[in-house]
């Protein structure tokens, strides 16, 4: 296992939730498609209970799990607030603090928008 450092190329987990497999897509793939990540997971099943406009909600969702890098973190928030439906769709990074030199290698690579 490597530490991943602090520089520029720091990776990160970009986690979003999506209300169908429609939007999920769409998302995952403008993402791809403009090097903003290396990898989208998308995870379905999941159940979101929330509050909203003071009352508690429950929704089927599927989830993303965006593999980036820090420093591409505002763009991708623009693309999931272009391509999303929510009023406030959940974005939140968490960093990556370490893992497999050749994936995080890999992962930088492949969000170099140089290539």
């Amino acid at each position: 296992m490597v530490k991943a450092g602090s520089h520029e190329n720091s990776s990160t987990i970009v986690i979003v939730t999506c209300p169908d497999a429609k939007t999920a897509k769409r998302i995952a793939s403008s993402i791809i498609r403009k090097r903003l990540a290396a990898c989208v997971n998308v995870i379905t099943g999941v159940r979101s209970v929330y509050r909203w406009k003071g009352k508690i909600e429950e929704a089927s969702e599927k989830l993303l799990l965006i593999k980036s890098r820090r420093r591409l973190l505002n763009k991708i928030v623009q693309v999931v607030k272009q391509n999303h439906p929510y009023l406030v769709p959940e974005i939140v990074a968490l960093p990556i603090i370490g893992g497999s030199r050749e994936y995080l290698q890999w992962l930088t690579k492949e969000t170099s928008l140089e290539t």
